[in-house]
């Protein structure tokens, strides 16, 4: 058997071990990548060596991911979060059908602005479902709205889920400037389905609710109070990081570097509090996870995958197979850590090789894995079922969860398949 082989097994025993284990992905993709780099011989030759299976590490994307969630673990730390929050849905005025819309909206604002969408989810899901339980609101219903609103923001070009995308199509194929199409694509998917589900579910019946003291209720004691100094300094800094980026073309993980300084050298924010709070996990996943998609590359499975999925696929079917595919492995594994930087790379091979656009191919990859993360199995659905209120029964959550979740796999593929293979 090729090296060739050997590293796709490799990436798939990866993929299963995500699914199936504790074990965190990219420990393992490391430790896979070292013995085929460095202990399989290539066919007649010799064993492509450490430093081949080290330059896969992706330094920039690492620099990246660490400032953005450094920056923003100091907004949460410091309290500054939970106080927009807080105002943003005392603004509903007790009205019950605009409270799931206002915390869609909020976990849409907090994971485009950079927090990203888990990171949103643990800052907005608890008081969503205190909210939902007190006003009488299905708690099925927000995890949908909550859900769904974070991945709509998740491909925001300074957000890490956004950075991590970018960073691959940059990086692994040479293809730049796709980055707001990429987050518009998975904006409207997510809109479209957090309607429906807002529809479905009962969610236009709540304006009947509008004056009831049961929407009127507290919605949280987190974020109460006015806005101290160090609130308005780390929204400044926030800001400031969007101008740079969005207006300056400044470097995204620089730039949080610097804020994140500003605010601990003023004062405003805890540092090691704020290291602490940092997905650490999801950081070693990705990284782990691109050096042995890295070596996928070097050793020629890349193009061997790109070959075995365009064998079930056509020009226009191609969007909806791959996304068919994406969705069922993100249910149960990491869209940021395992899907995109396992499926990614491979997106400009596959769309020359069955005829389609890299857009619409590298589309379908995102949308379809991240439709699907509302399913508990996943950090954001656990994240919305772990914050109900103790009174729900959460096995019933659990289960309503799954089958939106798994559903949303065959819904995402149906989207894409329409939407980009046949435009």
């Amino acid at each position: 058997m090729d090296l060739a082989w050997i590293t796709l097994i490799a990436l798939g025993i990866v993929v299963l071990a995500s699914c199936t284990t504790k074990l965190n992905p990219g420990v393992l993709a490391i430790v896979l990548a070292w013995v085929v780099g460095v202990y399989m011989a290539e066919p007649g030759g010799e064993p492509l060596g450490l430093r081949t299976v080290v330059s896969g590490f992706p330094t920039d994307l690492f620099l990246t991911l660490t400032g953005v969630t450094f920056l923003f673990a100091l907004a949460q730390g410091n309290g500054t979060l939970e106080r927009v929050a807080a105002v943003a849905v005392k603004l509903c005025r007790g009205n019950a059908g605009l409270i799931p819309l206002a915390f869609f909206a909020l976990t849409f604002v907090f994971a485009s602005v950079g927090a990203g969408n888990i990171a949103a989810t643990a800052l907005i899901a608890p008081t969503a479902m205190a909210t939902a339980h007190r006003a009488r609101i299905s708690s099925f219903l927000m995890m949908i709205m909550v859900g769904h609103g974070a991945v709509a923001g998740a491909m925001s070009p300074v957000a890490p889920t956004g950075v991590i995308a970018a960073g691959i199509m940059r990086d692994r194929i040479g293809v730049e400037g796709f980055e707001w199409q990429f987050y518009l694509d998975n904006l409207m998917a997510n809109v479209v389905i957090a309607m429906v589900g807002y529809l479905l579910f009962g969610g236009w019946k709540l304006f009947r609710a509008h004056s009831t003291e049961s929407s009127r209720a507290e919605v949280s004691p987190l974020g109460e109070g006015a806005f101290a100094l160090k609130h308005k300094v780390t929204l400044g800094v926030l800001a400031g990081l969007l101008v740079s980026v969005i207006g300056f073309d400044a470097n995204v993980g620089m730039a949080a570097f610097a804020g994140g300084g500003i605010l601990v050298l003023g004062g405003f924010s805890d540092e090691s509090d704020a290291i602490k709070r940092m997905p650490w996990g999801v950081i070693l996943m990705v990284s782990g996870v691109t050096v042995l998609t890295a070596l996928l590359d070097e050793t020629g499975g890349s193009e061997l995958f790109t070959n075995l999925v365009a064998e079930i696929s056509g020009p226009r079917s191609v969007t909806g197979v791959i996304a068919f595919i994406t969705g069922i492995i993100s249910v149960y594994s990491s869209t940021s850590g395992v899907v995109l930087p396992a499926f990614l790379p491979i997106a400009a091979g596959l769309a020359d090789q069955v005829g389609a656009s890299v857009m619409a191919v590298a589309s379908s990859i995102i949308v379809g894995g991240h439709l699907v993360d509302t399913s508990p199995l996943s950090t954001i659905g656990a994240l919305a079922i772990a914050s109900a209120d103790t009174s729900e029964d959460r096995r019933a959550l659990f289960n309503k969860g799954l089958a939106w979740g798994l559903s949303m796999a065959v819904v995402g593929a149906i989207f894409c398949l329409l939407y980009f293979g046949l435009r």
